[in-house]
């Protein structure tokens, strides 16, 4: 063989070699001692961020075994009421940390060590941030049993890899075997003018296609006349075999006469572009009908997400009058399933009969600038940026409420909203919160400051704001015993708490006889857990305080008795 042509195959070689083989596949084992069924895969559309990690099924209950999916050693700890709840996070020597969420409770040494700390700081909630020789682990060690904390739905693992800059990988290239047969789900698809010269079926509204599945599985959409730029959108979704929960896709591309205009994939994305997920989905149809369109374009200056493979002009393709154009989407799982919805359109400019139409009021807001409302009562700073385009804002301020605008604008980052209370006394003021009131007329409590006469918080969501005040203790009751019950037998104490104003609690402190206990706090039912092999009790008789402030600062002490020897 020449040696030119030897020199270019062992390039080709190398090249594909270094391709298979970008990430190891025989280095990480499987967390979870049973098969492997996922409730939830890499990247799946989640409210204003995309899933970081794949939702291990844990057969319905908690307790199950977590191993190290490799050596190294525990780097981070967290212990959270909502979130991941109590989290583990091992940093392997390879550079890559695997990801251990919504836990029962760690191994009997990463216990002991967490337990230590809580102590010395009288607090359950905590993150810890352990030295590299401090908790070594090695593969296939035990370091948790599986649960159901913070903001978890149900029992189930949620497992992530993540490389020496913090970038959240698909755990599916490391060769996790998960079986999958089945091809992605196109529930429906919308075609999308660009601008008011754009036009689908005489319309420069969003136009939804009717679909008819073919022979061989794949979708065709009743043909559509078109004229200027525009681009599609898809709702789908993927099952796997084993499970009937409708998980994310793992690419998504489409073609337009053979070109390939746009191109995704969920491998990997830092969480601080994961909000971006806003721009990928069609957000005002998802805060109308709660439905996650997937677009396949953009409509930023530039490219925000990582996930982005191809954006050829943005994802919008131009439709010249008297021609015909073949649309391709297809829609793939990680197995390389797919589903493929073809859209024939031909180029005809007609008079757009039905029109978009825009609301206009006294406030244009320009993205890249600040933006303030501003009058006797209220007033909002929008930073720069914070919004993804130009547009009218809605604002009224009438009994109490303050309109901004309405939650179908996405918001990217954190806005400011002062209220002027200073016609209020201090002692009023003291009780006072700003609040986010839903459709339904339900208020919810955000993070509110005082000063110079002013209560202010910071939001990501437009809506309606109001003021509200709380000036009712918590509640505190016995839960799984009695005054004076002889407790020998229990091995764990637990009171029941509750915030009957609404605005939930703030912190709590359990005593017995006059020393700080460990309780867990589990918000979703509401109940603090005492357990006795955490403490050495003396003597028969015993008194347990418990007292509960919440965000307002009003609060109750609650003081019991039992027996224990």
């Amino acid at each position: 063989m020449h040696k030119k042509y030897s020199s270019i195959i062992f390039l080709i070689l190398i090249q594909f070699a270094y391709s298979q083989s970008k990430y190891p596949t025989d280095y990480f084992i499987n967390p979870l001692e049973v098969p492997l069924i996922l409730s939830g895969t890499f990247g799946e559309l989640r409210s204003n961020h995309f899933h970081a990690g794949i939702d291990i099924k844990t057969q319905g209950k908690e307790g199950l075994k977590i191993v190290s999916s490799a050596g190294g050693y525990v780097s981070r700890i967290n212990v959270s009421l909502w979130g991941y709840g109590k989290a583990l996070y091992v940093t392997h020597p390879n550079g890559y940390t695997t990801v251990y969420g919504h836990l029962k409770k760690f191994s009997p040494k990463i216990e002991a060590f967490v337990k230590k700390a809580q102590y010395k700081k009288e607090t359950f909630t905590i993150r810890l941030y352990p030295k590299s020789s401090d908790l070594k682990v090695t593969k296939g060690e035990l370091i948790a049993l599986s649960g159901n904390s913070g903001s978890s739905g149900g029992p189930h693992l949620h497992y992530e890899i993540r490389d020496v800059k913090a970038n959240i990988l698909n755990p599916m290239l490391f060769g996790i075997n998960v079986p999958d047969h089945k091809r992605p789900t196109i529930q429906s698809a919308f075609v999308y003018s660009k601008n008011n010269s754009s036009q689908v079926n005489k319309s420069n509204k969003v136009v939804g296609l009717s679909l008819k599945r073919q022979k061989d599985g794949n979708l065709l959409a009743n043909p559509v006349s078109a004229h200027g730029e525009i681009s599609i959108g898809i709702n789908a979704f993927d099952r796997l075999d084993a499970a009937i929960n409708k998980n994310g896709l793992y690419d998504l591309e489409m073609q337009v006469n053979g070109k390939k205009m746009f191109k995704l994939t969920w491998d990997k994305f830092s969480f601080s572009e994961s909000r971006y997920i806003n721009t990928y989905i069609d957000y005002d149809r998802y805060t109308r009908l709660r439905q996650r369109v997937q677009q396949c374009f953009i409509n930023l200056p530039e490219k925000k997400l990582s996930l982005y493979k191809l954006l050829n002009n943005k994802g919008y393709f131009q439709v010249e009058d008297g021609l015909d154009y073949n649309v391709v989407v297809t829609a793939k799982d990680f197995e390389g399933n797919q589903t493929k919805l073809t859209i024939p359109i031909k180029g005809k400019k007609d008079t757009i009969l039905i029109a978009k139409t825009i609301k206009k009021t006294p406030y244009f807001f320009k993205a890249n600038q600040v933006n303030m409302i501003s009058d006797s009562i209220v007033h909002v700073s929008f930073p720069k940026n914070i919004f993804y385009s130009d547009f009218y804002f809605d604002y009224s301020y009438k009994n109490g409420v303050a309109k901004l605008h309405n939650s179908t604008i996405p918001v990217h980052s954190n806005f400011k909203i002062y209220f002027d209370v200073s016609k209020y006394s201090i002692d009023e003021i003291k009780k006072m919160y700003i609040a986010r009131k839903n459709k339904y007329g339900k208020l919810s409590r955000l993070n509110t400051r005082y000063r110079d006469g002013k209560l202010s918080t910071s939001s990501k969501i437009l809506g309606e704001y109001t003021l509200s005040s709380d000036n009712q203790n918590p509640k505190i009751v016995h839960y799984n015993f009695k005054v004076n019950q002889n407790l020998n037998k229990k091995r764990y104490l637990k009171v029941k708490i509750s915030d009957t104003g609404g605005d939930g609690i703030k912190s709590y402190r359990g005593e017995i006889n006059g020393k700080w206990i460990l309780m867990e706090y589990n918000p979703k039912f509401g109940t603090l857990t005492y357990d006795f092999k955490n403490g050495n009790l003396i003597g028969l008789k015993h008194i347990l305080q418990v007292v509960v402030t919440d965000n307002v600062n009003n609060s109750t002490t609650f003081t019991t008795s039992f027996n224990r020897k």
